[in-house]
């Protein structure tokens, strides 16, 4: 009988690119200029006030 292998795919911090791994302090919001893309920021971004940009509308946050 064949093993099932489950893969999980993490999510990337919009700031640094870096992965956000289930159960972290982290932040999820809609982009606040277009609303269609969902910017995603880990706890030192946040906490450093570093720059994220919406890759569809090219709005830039703190």
């Amino acid at each position: 009988m064949a093993e099932k292998v489950t893969t999980i795919t993490l999510v990337t911090c919009t700031s640094c690119g870096k992965p956000i791994p289930p159960g972290a302090e982290a932040t999820k919001f809609l982009c606040p200029n277009c609303g269609e893309i969902l910017i995603r920021r880990c706890k030192k971004c946040r906490k450093f006030g570093r720059p994220y940009r919406c890759p569809k509308c090219g709005f830039t946050g703190p």
